[in-house]
């Protein structure tokens, strides 16, 4: 098993030790015709592909601060199965899942503007496995997906904000200092709606959606935590925006908002609300990775704390994603 291109990598990824009894834990559960392919080693996680007589596996391994990932996965597969991936088995002690092909990602399906419609197909079938999730909250507090409700996010963005934050000029400290109480006011306004808290994916783009027999799976629950729903819209939106350079606010950005929120009644305003809280939400999430103690953070990845809140302070429309320069 080799590892391909890694960049800053937990070394236990790539010990013999630990990879032995990684393909022992496989081998028990899969009746394995091929060599074992680890094809992606990040700090945060692994994955090997395993060839069986019927399809290809995939066996995944998450660092200490993501073990919620495999029984989340696990439980919303039970909640919905036409949703999500396949997962065959989880060692939650350990943070390891067998998971079946989930098919190809939209990465390699939706090229171009004129392909928009499947995320116009999938993302209202993403909500409604949120609105299934929602009576799952505790549940799955317990199992320490991260708690990012809006009651707390207003304290939590005032911590961040007690030491200078990388990437933010002294300018922009002041300024997203003196916007915690304006944000903290967007918090109650959103929650006013009474929209249910649930999973909220956070990390919802082109790579982590896929399409199998006409159906739209969703992988890689690891950025997740227990929100709003709709701050699920926030990286949605500006990843499709960025690759396909759509205008924020346009008619294309505002279908998919809306595709997204059939199953809600399209409550808009609520939604472009969300938008900007998720928006902050997403940079506390990134202040979270760095702050956990992982020795193998990746040099920049401290800097994506920054940039949502500088497009926090920005307050463009739905989709804006291109952050202002420090000045």
């Amino acid at each position: 098993m080799l590892p391909v291109g890694p960049l800053m990598p937990d070394p236990r990824w790539t010990e013999p030790e630990w990879l032995a009894g990684a393909e022992t834990w496989i081998r028990e559960r899969a009746d394995v015709t091929g060599e074992l392919l680890q094809f992606h080693v990040r700090w945060w996680s692994t994955v090997i592909r395993v060839p069986t007589a019927g399809e290809d596996l995939y066996f995944k391994a998450v660092a200490n601060g993501f073990l919620f990932e495999p029984p989340l996965t696990a439980r919303l597969f039970e909640l919905m199965p036409d949703r999500v991936t396949e997962v065959v088995d989880v060692d939650a002690r350990r943070g390891w899942m067998l998971m079946r092909d989930a098919g190809h990602r939209f990465r390699e399906v939706v090229l171009t503007r004129a392909d928009l419609d499947h995320w116009e197909r999938a993302l209202p079938r993403y909500a409604e496995l949120q609105l299934a999730a929602a009576p799952l909250e505790a549940e799955l507090l317990a199992i320490s997906v991260p708690d990012s409700r809006l009651s707390i996010l207003p304290d939590r963005l005032r911590a961040v904000l007690a030491e200078p934050v990388r990437g933010l000029t002294p300018g922009e400290q002041e300024r997203a200092v003196a916007a915690v109480p304006r944000f903290e006011e967007m918090c109650r306004e959103l929650a006013s709606y009474s929209i249910r808290e649930t999973i909220q994916h956070d990390d919802l783009h082109d790579g982590q959606v896929f399409i199998r027999d006409g159906r739209y799976l969703f992988f890689d629950w690891g950025d997740s935590c227990v929100s709003h729903p709709f701050h699920s819209l926030t990286v949605a939106l500006r990843a499709a925006a960025a690759k396909f350079d759509l205008e924020p606010g346009g008619a294309e950005l505002r279908r998919l908002r809306d595709a997204y929120l059939e199953p809600y009644g399209e409550p808009q305003e609520a939604a472009d609300l969300a938008y900007w809280t998720g928006t902050v939400a997403r940079a506390l999430a990134w202040d979270r990775f760095v702050r956990a103690g992982f020795a193998y953070t990746e040099p920049e990845d401290d800097l994506a704390t920054a940039y949502g809140l500088k497009l926090f302070l920005a307050d463009g429309p739905i989709g804006t994603w291109r952050a202002p320069d420090s000045g």
